[in-house]
């Protein structure tokens, strides 16, 4: 691929003497709030399901591990070549039903599959945590990070039996959370309210809907009926803050 090696290069030549000032001074660590606000940025061009937008930003993504990959080669870690072949290997290696003799009934069987073969490479890099839990990073978004764990115990068959189970399980730690905040325990709010945000991601994953995905296309529709409200009220010479809590609510109502 030609256009890649052109991007090698000239993430290398910025890097470079007589290169850019900025780009050489950057480190792993530097990179890493771009490298997080790339992510998120093709993120949302992907939910407003623009292709030119999912283009770019799938550049930027792109640019973004390069940068990293070029940072590594000046201390000799690794390259950017070695990236693509660790990728490369991985996914041969976790689809013997694809690249070898394997066979699976369905994509429950590859999921299982893929689980196995990432912990036995854990345990061959003499890195494994036994715990099923594990391979997690602390970072993920919490809602997410619910999801996956819910996932994981779900494998050894620590789960619900259907999403109306689970969603029992919500109204049990609602009635726990109203306790709690008539006890006026702020430390026992946070214990409960976190434990019905749990429970909710596991309705959501056993009826098959991301609880990160839901929560975020939730924010959108709130963020599109909030301007609408606001618009509206501009219009009328009015502000939001000299309006009623019932004035409020019908406009709301309105923006729906």
């Amino acid at each position: 691929m030609t256009r890649f090696r052109d991007l090698v290069d000239v993430v290398a030549r910025l890097r470079g003497p007589g290169g850019c000032p900025w780009d050489r001074e950057q480190t792993h660590e530097s990179l890493r709030p771009c490298l997080l606000e790339e992510c998120y940025e093709t993120l949302d061009a992907i939910d407003r399901d623009d292709p030119q937008a999912i283009r770019e930003e799938l550049g930027d993504l792109l640019l973004q591990i390069v940068f990293q990959a070029q940072v590594a080669a000046e201390v000799g870690a690794f390259t950017v070549e070695d990236v693509i072949a660790g990728v490369i290997d991985k996914m041969v290696r976790r689809h013997p039903h694809v690249f070898g003799d394997a066979t699976v009934s369905g994509s429950a069987e590859v999921v299982r599959n893929w689980s196995r073969i990432k912990a036995e490479e854990r345990a061959g890099r003499g890195t494994a945590d036994p715990s099923v839990l594990s391979g997690l990073p602390p970072a993920l978004p919490a809602l997410h990070a619910a999801a996956r764990m819910g996932e994981k115990a779900a494998r050894v068959g620590f789960d619900w039996a259907s999403s109306a189970d689970a969603l029992g399980k919500v109204r049990e730690e609602l009635a726990e959370l109203e306790e709690a905040l008539a006890s006026a325990d702020p430390s026992r709010v946070e214990h409960e309210l976190g434990d019905v945000l749990f429970a909710l991601a596991s309705v959501g994953r056993l009826a098959e809907q991301s609880p990160e995905m839901a929560l975020r296309r939730a924010l959108t529709r709130f963020d599109r009926r909030f301007r609408a409200m606001e618009d509206k009220v501009r219009r009328t010479g009015r502000d939001l803050h000299d309006l009623t809590p019932a004035e409020l609510d019908a406009l709301w109502n309105e923006a729906k």
